[in-house]
């Protein structure tokens, strides 16, 4: 499944290459309480075909009847970008829907440039990390390779996005686990990959759109080339092929690495590292296990949505309070059952 950023900007790119007149949408800022984070983006159609979301739909219809030829207006304008604010009173905020105290500044740009669309696709599509620049005074689009997604930016002038190649998951050992928490993961914009060295296995994958490989971990991480959108889980139980794939994916940048296993089994692991591979407590520190939040998982969905929830976190860099650990909500559980 293609993450909503490149389905917006694909959007908007084939509707401009048919004639047709595209408003594309940006939320800007935000404060308080808001439906859509900063950097989400929608594309408008002349008629009022919608891609894409900057809230919870509300202030989608209104730019709709603002905009277009959907409901009797004049349609999109020929004009450079500006900026427009929803929600600054309380009336206004309930009657689009806002969250309580909300408000939202979008980033309108009338009629994007085709070439520069283009462009952008051309270099994701190839797998490049693009810095995209708007001036809003002169409505220029500028496009700049960068190593390091940094963080949506906008001054009142320019705005700042990072676009790149979807997040990507690589799973190792392809079990009933392992099939949930694909399609969760699809759902949520990563591509899939699922590694897993024993046919009996692999032969039996059923979930679509995943790239399936059938060599050993190890070999696997490094070929897959990790970096920081990435992030590489292991799930088969198996030392033999989780521990070596483990100790290559902690060589790159991927923002989540992570192993199943108890608690007992994520100790004799870390244990097993320090002594026969040379690890530390230190250079551990990024390995999660056992993976996934507190939520009372029992069954393999459960866990998945567990495990789901802690890579969300770790991709949205929110730091997790330490009662949602699934070492320390069990410890706490322990010793109330003995209290």
């Amino acid at each position: 499944m293609e993450s909503i950023d490149l389905l917006v900007l694909r959007t908007a790119r084939d509707w401009l290459a048919a004639g047709e007149r595209v408003l594309l949408v940006s939320v800007a800022q935000t404060w308080g309480s808001s439906p859509r984070p900063v950097g989400s983006m929608m594309a408008l159609r002349n008629d009022g075909r919608v891609v894409g979301s900057v809230s919870g739909g509300c202030i989608e219809d209104d730019l709709i009847h603002r905009y277009t030829t959907a409901y009797g207006a004049a349609g999109l304008p020929e004009r450079l970008p500006e900026v427009v604010r929803y929600g600054v009173s309380a009336d206004e905020a309930h009657r689009f829907g806002l969250p309580c105290g909300g408000t939202l500044e979008l980033v309108l740009e009338y009629l994007p440039a085709l070439p520069a669309l283009e462009q952008l696709l051309v270099r994701l599509d190839a797998g490049e990390l693009v810095q995209r620049q708007l001036d809003l005074a002169t409505g220029l689009v500028t496009l700049q390779s960068t190593a390091t997604p940094a963080q949506f930016n906008f001054d009142g002038q320019r705005m700042s996005t990072t676009l790149g190649p979807g997040y990507r998951m690589l799973l190792i050992g392809a079990g009933a686990l392992a099939e949930y928490l694909a399609v969760m993961a699809q759902f949520n914009g990563f591509q899939v990959t699922i590694c897993d060295p024993r046919p009996q296995y692999l032969e039996t994958w059923s979930v679509p759109g995943v790239t399936r490989i059938q060599n050993m971990p190890d070999d696997v991480v490094r070929a897959f080339a990790p970096d920081l959108r990435t992030c590489i889980i292991a799930l088969s139980h198996d030392p033999k092929l989780d521990d070596l794939a483990l100790l290559e994916a902690l060589q790159g940048p991927a923002f989540y690495i992570g192993a199943i296993g108890s608690r007992r089994n994520s100790q004799n692991r870390r244990n097993r590292l320090i002594e026969h591979f040379g690890e530390t407590e230190q250079s551990l520190q990024r390995l999660h296990g056992p993976i996934g939040i507190y939520i009372g998982s029992k069954t393999p969905p459960e866990i998945a949505v567990s495990v789901m929830a802690e890579v969300l976190a770790a991709k949205n860099a929110v730091a997790l309070p330490s009662e949602v650990s699934i070492t320390q909500a069990k410890h706490i559980s322990e010793l109330q059952q003995y209290a």
